[in-house]
């Protein structure tokens, strides 16, 4: 299916693997940044099937009422290939030419460390396609264009201890968060253990941790490669 775009560029566009990544690891963060008026959009890389419990048509739904839940300004499918993700040239160049096209202001992707291959891929296909939306010289649609910062969200498949660049107080969100995970019924609930701690149970205790640590309920780390600039010390934990 061929994106449509919308009229005005995002202020924020959030690049996932697949269908759920983006509410697992970012969806405090949107629904805080559509909060505070900005403009934010997802762009889901696969349709994240085959899975043991999914089918596309399932998964489709599933990602429709997450998406009405975290009530984006624009979601979309890059249409590539669930489990054989990579970052090769043709990826590179759809992605670009998404992004010229989105024109977005700041770009939330996956941490380039994980055991999942789709989401190294996807990663390293963000960091790649941001070159690549500036050049002039090529038959990439859209105009040049350059998203001032790449901010890493943490998935869950390696379980890792990083060091966050920063911590994003979410505690106002936490519902609307877990109640759009929990679209995913054929992710994270059917055939799943049912007793305690199950996968929503560890995600909702993950969420504390990073709160605690910033003397918040709750919370969500993020990376930034790049130095990242304050212009006031007001929201400091």
């Amino acid at each position: 299916m061929e994106l449509v775009f919308p009229d005005k560029p995002l202020d924020y566009l959030v690049i996932a693997a697949h269908p759920d990544d983006a509410e697992l690891a970012a969806g405090g963060a949107i629904l805080l940044l559509k909060s505070q008026g900005y403009s934010v959009g997802i762009l889901d890389m696969t349709d994240g099937e085959p899975t043991p419990s999914g089918t596309p048509e399932i998964r489709a739904r599933e990602t429709a009422e997450a998406t009405r839940i975290l009530g984006v300004d624009w979601r979309g499918n890059l249409g590539l290939r669930n489990r054989y993700l990579r970052a090769d040239l043709e990826a590179r160049g759809l992605l670009a030419g998404a992004l010229r096209r989105l024109r977005p202001a700041i770009l939330l992707a996956p941490y380039w460390e994980d055991a999942h291959p789709d989401h190294v891929a996807a990663s390293a296909l963000v960091d790649e396609a941001r070159f690549w939306s500036k050049l002039t010289k090529t038959d990439l649609p859209g105009m040049p264009h350059y998203p001032r910062k790449i901010i890493y969200y943490f998935s869950v498949h390696l379980r890792l201890h990083p060091k966050p660049s920063f911590i994003l107080d979410i505690s106002a969100h936490i519902e609307a968060k877990m109640r759009a995970i929990a679209c995913y019924q054929s992710q994270f609930v059917t055939g799943r253990p049912t007793s305690f701690p199950t996968i929503l149970d560890d995600l909702r205790d993950r969420a504390r941790y990073w709160g605690w640590a910033i003397r918040r309920a709750y919370g969500e780390p993020f990376v930034c490669r790049e130095d990242i600039g304050l212009s006031s010390l007001r929201d400091l934990s």
